[in-house]
């Protein structure tokens, strides 16, 4: 059998093949090209999304990100540029922290600290880069409560060996790195194939119950080893030759010529030859370099390479392949209106096999899927003092979805892909249907500059709207929610002569309980038209086409638009006054009061 391991060597897999592979769950980066020496901390899930304004600092975290994760004689290697303005200064070196949640204790007690929330136990390690070039890599020794030296998990060859392999896809790369890593992505997953393909085979089919990939590991050891002995007297000679010469000027001193066979055959031999690249053309005609393609072509191609990912037998993962991390920017560059709600199947599904981590940074709210339970949103901003820093916006665990949640959140997504766009910053508007979103949107563009900011987000329902309150709840941040009150009976059906509740009315309940939810309920505004958007602000029911005709209302009607642009002023200042028609709520008793207030006949939905 091949010697793949000494007994000596760590690595990061536990010896339980019961033990779940260690996850990778936090990055924490000081001093890093365009972050400065306040530390920006990323949380880390199966899918993070970095989301924020141009300039903020979100491919420098994707870079980072690359930079632990890196192999190969380059691997953590950094340049000039890659320092705060482009200067070594002496205390602002930079700096990135990695924790890893551990699920027993094979890395030592030395190393393993509790979290005091989660109760996970995790290991950190740090980077130092203190001139260009390689860092020195540090633990922190929980007993002595301080950095050490010493490091979890043994040299960096054994530990990165475990680590998930980086492919940094950056958007406006040239074009023959962004083809360099497309195909190493399509090379890796291809060779781990070959080998699995070749491990797999029975070993009743095999001589001495050996796989032909193993056989063929064992041959080139054999073949080293037999290699060395047959030169083993040149070597001797060269030593004495050596020592001698040295001796001259170093009285004392010997050479020896550490030779030994590679302990880790699989790194010594590749399946396919070293520049391997990916051919495309016209079928029958010339088909050239993908580095040679257009942006939209490589784009495609990465796409067609994650959806083979997806779909690769390879996607049975077997605990012993090596993990990935993709780290793409901007994966709506390039993309046909038509592809992106593919793309964005194709990033959520890659970690569906627990063999791949993806992390992305996006300006479009059309690659945030809300209804995933394993995606981290992170906004990242710049302050005015130039400082950056990245803020969990979103995990679905924190949130407290349930799985009524989830349905309607994936619902909305297919409906409307831009539902997320409050991720991405301003004051955030929900509002119940089509009818005040369109009402909305028109005031807006009336008046840009007053209303700059502010997302009106269309529910589409009012079950709906109590999920997105818990989204964002998970902000800690002030918001709005606009919803018609309906009334609590409805004439449609009667049970022994009496009208029956109306569900709409019921929904009002789940409305008020989401937002109590919020740390701080007070930075809430709960309006509620009476007992309906139109008939509050138009005073009269919009039937037929309501969206167009009330913008048709908007457009003749200047009282019916002032009215409309005061309660827009009140969703967005929770201290202004509202409108006649709508009533800031808390309790489903006032909202039954001021429809009694109107008459008998409101409580009760009209034919």
């Amino acid at each position: 059998m091949a010697k793949k391991k000494t007994e000596l060597e760590v690595t990061l897999e536990s010896s339980n093949p019961e033990v779940p592979r260690p996850r990778l769950s936090k990055l924490i980066i000081k001093n890093f090209r365009c972050i400065g020496n306040k530390p920006v901390e990323i949380e880390l899930d199966d899918i993070v999304v970095l989301v924020g304004s141009n300039n903020a600092g979100k491919s420098t975290i994707l870079k980072a990100y690359e930079v632990i994760m890196s192999q190969g004689s380059n691997a953590g290697k950094l340049s000039i540029d890659d320092f705060p303005n482009g200067e070594i200064i002496k205390g602002f070196y930079p700096e990135i922290e990695l924790h890893t949640v551990v699920h027993d204790n094979s890395p030592g007690e030395r190393w393993i600290r509790v979290d005091e929330v989660t109760q996970e136990k995790y290991v950190r390690e740090q980077w130092i880069w203190e001139d260009v070039g390689a860092p020195k890599r540090r633990g922190y020794d929980v007993e002595q409560e301080e950095w050490s030296e010493n490091v979890p998990w043994g040299a960096p060859n054994v530990a990165n060996s475990q680590r998930p392999q980086a492919h940094l896809v950056e958007a406006f790369e040239n074009p023959e790195k962004q083809a360099n890593e497309i195909t190493e992505i399509l090379s890796s997953i291809i060779s781990e194939r070959v080998k699995s393909i070749s491990t797999n085979k029975s070993r009743d089919e095999s001589d001495e119950g050996e796989t032909d990939y193993e056989k063929l590991l064992n041959s080139i050891q054999e073949m080293q080893e037999q290699i060395l002995l047959d030169s083993k007297e040149q070597i001797v000679h060269a030593e004495n030759e050596l020592s001698s010469l040295i001796n001259d000027v170093f009285p004392g001193y010997e050479v020896k010529f550490d030779a030994r066979p590679h302990e880790d055959l699989e790194k010594s031999i590749n399946l396919f030859k070293a520049k391997s690249q990916l051919l495309m053309g016209p079928q029958g005609g010339y088909q050239s370099s993908i580095a040679r393609q257009g942006s939209g072509a490589r784009r495609t191609l990465l796409w067609a390479a994650l959806r083979f990912v997806n779909e690769t037998e390879l996607s049975k993962k077997k605990k012993s392949e090596r993990p990935h991390v993709l780290l793409l920017d901007e994966p709506e560059l390039c993309l046909h209106p038509s592809a992106i709600r593919e793309a964005c199947k194709s990033l959520y599904d890659l970690p569906k096999n627990r063999n791949w981590q993806v992390m992305v940074t996006t300006h479009s709210p059309a690659f945030i899927d809300l209804a995933r339970d394993n995606t981290t949103i992170v906004r990242v901003e710049r302050s005015d003092s130039g400082d950056i820093k990245g803020t969990t916006l979103f995990r679905p665990k924190r949130a407290l979805l349930d799985i009524n949640d989830k349905k309607r959140l994936k619902l909305l997504n297919m409906f409307d892909p831009y539902v997320a766009e409050f991720f991405f910053g301003g004051h955030s508007i929900i509002v119940e249907g089509d009818t005040e979103y369109t009402a909305f949107k028109y005031i807006l563009e009336s008046e840009p500059e007053l209303f700059k900011g502010v997302h009106i987000i269309r529910a589409r329902g009012k079950d709906t709207i109590a999920s997105l309150v818990k989204i964002l709840n998970h902000f800690d941040s002030s918001y709005s929610v606009l919803h018609d009150s309906d009334r609590p009976y409805t004439n449609k059906i009667k049970i022994n002569g009496e009208p029956k509740k109306n569900k709409a009315w019921t929904s009002n309940e789940k409305i008020i309980e989401s937002i109590r939810m919020h740390n701080t309920p007070d930075k809430v505004r709960l309006l509620a038209s009476v007992p309906n958007f139109e008939e509050a602000y138009f005073n009269e029911e919009v039937k037929g086409e309501k969206p167009y005709n009330a913008l048709m209302t908007l457009t003749e009607d200047t009282d019916a638009f002032d009215r409309v642009r005061q309660l827009l002023k009140a969703l967005i200042d929770h201290t202004a006054s509202t409108p006649n028609g709508c009533i800031e709520w808390e309790t489903t008793s006032e909202l039954l009061t001021e429809l009694e207030n109107r008459g008998t006949d409101e409580l009760v939905e009209p034919l």
